[in-house]
């Protein structure tokens, strides 16, 4: 396989939206590099989908991103972290180009959780896929065996956000089970995890109804101090980053759809194609 070798944007994949967060992150820290954004948002959302499905996908996505010159791939989705990230790295990177990378958004939050937590007891709240994968339990005790983790899906937290009703009286509901059960599950939790890139836009409801003393952990701010790591012990890689600080947005969805819930997520207007994967 042959691939473009000329500098290029650093991409950013997501089934939908949330990856927008990780964007955002990113682009505040290192806002002088050229991203490419991919969702796919006719497939979304993966969470519900087997190890499989997501795999697939996902690894079309990254493969798309590398023919478009791409030399590294955010999987800014947890989902895709957890279930397709290991296969991509051990398996289709060798054939496909060894120089290239993908990375995920579970490792660089597991990293951080040992300095933030005190009674050593964390929660995660995210999609039925990342839960059931427990890919944040093995990152985390990984790192930090003595750290007890727990997590609780939310299956309601991303129509939520998409449907542009996180503010809404309804969503306290929703956001008050979660907290409650998560809590219930372990009283002596004082750092939570939001495993989902949806979570963040809830923010206000979280910490609403969480108790007093709980601190909550948002990846985008910890994603980006980790890429701005890897490309300073990287050299050879920051240098196949391209520098003119554009972003180029694609969507498998309606595009004129993406830029209206685009809103809900950067605040900004922007431009976005179609593109058609598999």
């Amino acid at each position: 396989m042959t691939l473009p070798q000329n500098p290029g944007p650093i991409g950013i994949f997501d089934s939908g939206y949330g990856g927008l967060t990780i964007l955002h992150g990113i682009r505040q820290r290192l806002h002088q590099y050229n991203y490419m954004y991919l969702g796919d948002n006719a497939r979304a959302p993966y969470g519900p989908r087997s190890f499989d499905v997501v795999y697939e996908f996902t690894r079309q996505a990254v493969l798309r991103l590398f023919e478009m010159g791409c030399h590294l791939v955010i999987l800014g989705c947890n989902t895709a972290s957890a279930k397709a990230l290991r296969t991509i790295q051990q398996h289709d990177l060798p054939q496909w180009d060894a120089h290239r990378r993908v990375l995920g958004v579970i490792r660089p939050t597991a990293e951080i959780i040992g300095e933030l937590t005190h009674s050593r007891h964390v929660g995660v709240l995210a999609t039925e896929g990342t839960i059931k994968s427990e890919s944040y339990n093995m990152e985390i005790q990984k790192l930090y065996p003595d750290v007890f983790v727990s997590g609780v899906a939310c299956p309601f937290w991303v129509p939520l956000v998409e449907y542009n009703e996180a503010d809404s009286p309804g969503a306290d509901y929703f956001v008050e089970k979660r907290i409650n059960q998560i809590m219930a599950l372990d009283p002596a939790i004082d750092t939570l995890i939001l495993g989902c890139t949806h979570y963040p836009l809830l923010m206000p409801k979280i910490q609403k109804y969480l108790p007093q003393g709980v601190q909550v952990v948002s990846q985008g701010e910890y994603v980006a101090n980790s890429l701005a790591d890897y490309l300073q012990r990287h050299p050879e890689m920051e240098q196949r980053c391209a520098k003119d600080g554009q972003v180029h947005y694609l969507t498998t969805e309606n595009p004129d759809k993406f830029k209206e819930s685009a809103q809900i997520f950067l605040h900004e207007p922007v431009q976005v194609d179609n593109i058609t994967l598999g």
